[in-house]
């Protein structure tokens, strides 16, 4: 396992971190009991992995919990990143509908401390808000208490995780030039590039790490999905639709040449695409089990793209990876 700084901080973080919604949600076409749960987090560990990323708001604490009881006592060996902003104290989640929103200063502190107690821990290494809109974005008050959260050793660093679809474009560059955040986190993939290409630029500039969440485009590029996969209405995938999966399939296909000219399969090329890029910090794959943990982790190896290769999948991109669009 490779290592990385997270942005303009002192955290180093593994190549490959954990996206930890997996364990307290079951939006995934699976339903993880709490004790495969803690035996991924630790074989996610023993693979290299430090970096945890979960939120609040992922199965109401039972995430963070289940992190807090597979790393007890070892608190130094691994990196926290949890999410705020959701009011799920207050209000009841129907299937995948967005809970309200409480991105005040009030709200920061209560979620901040009933993290920490299910962490079992009393800092912080990371704390984003959760989905942000711009009225939450650009308050200057909000992201200075956070900049003081900072001073008094509560957190190490704060940072915005956008979504939950992919865009918020504005919202991230806003986020990214005006405020002091470390990272960000946004969809990110060799099939779906924009606004990702945008706010890596920035990021770069300004030295915030990407965190680089739905890199396999959910499982298109692992070969997990094809035209004839369904959804149960509880699976996050269930927004893709049968049209968008036929043309990315198309593209895979395109996509080979370059994947067979480095020896590697398509997941292979998919995580070491965004892994040649620079401001990115961690690449966060969907994983729900222990052999798809030995998969992701083996990929960081240093051994990625090279500047011309890079050149290559973006004019392929630019094309469309040379597919002609379905059409509506």
């Amino acid at each position: 396992m490779k290592y990385r700084r997270l942005g303009k901080s002192d955290i180093k973080v593994s190549e490959i971190g954990f996206g930890a919604w997996t364990i307290g949600l079951d939006w995934w076409g699976k339903k993880i009991e709490d004790d495969e749960a803690i035996s991924m987090l630790k074989r996610a560990f023993d693979k290299g992995i430090n970096f945890f990323d979960t939120g609040d708001m992922y199965g109401k604490g039972k995430s963070e919990k289940l992190i807090g009881i597979a790393f007890k006592g070892m608190r130094n060996d691994v990196v926290y990143s949890s999410k705020w902003g959701y009011d799920m104290y207050n209000a009841e989640q129907i299937g995948h509908n967005e809970l309200p929103q409480k991105h005040n200063l009030e709200y920061l502190q209560y979620a901040l401390d009933k993290s920490l107690e299910r962490l079992q821990t009393d800092y912080m290494d990371v704390y984003s808000l959760h989905n942000p809109k711009m009225q939450a974005v650009t308050n200057r008050e909000l992201f200075a208490a956070l900049d003081g959260l900072v001073t008094n050793g509560k957190i190490r660093s704060h940072g915005v995780a956008l979504g939950p679809a992919i865009g918020w474009k504005d919202e991230g560059l806003h986020a990214i030039k005006e405020h002091n955040i470390t990272c960000l986190q946004t969809v990110y993939n060799i099939l779906e590039q924009d606004p990702g290409n945008d706010l890596l630029k920035a990021g770069e500039e300004k030295n915030v790490g990407i965190m680089a969440r739905v890199p396999d485009a959910s499982g298109i590029l692992t070969g997990k999905v094809n035209e004839n996969t369904t959804f149960n209405k509880n699976d996050h995938r269930s927004v893709r639709k049968k049209e968008w999966i036929s043309e990315a399939l198309k593209k895979v296909e395109n996509m080979k040449t370059i994947a067979d000219k480095k020896g590697w399969n398509i997941t292979e090329l998919a995580i070491k695409f965004i892994l040649s890029h620079k401001p990115i910090s961690v690449v966060l794959p969907t994983m729900i089990s222990i052999e798809e943990i030995d998969k992701f982790s083996e990929i960081s190896d240093g051994k990625y793209l090279e500047d011309h290769e890079l050149e290559q999948v973006s004019e392929m991109y630019v094309n469309n990876f040379y597919v002609v669009p379905s059409s509506k």
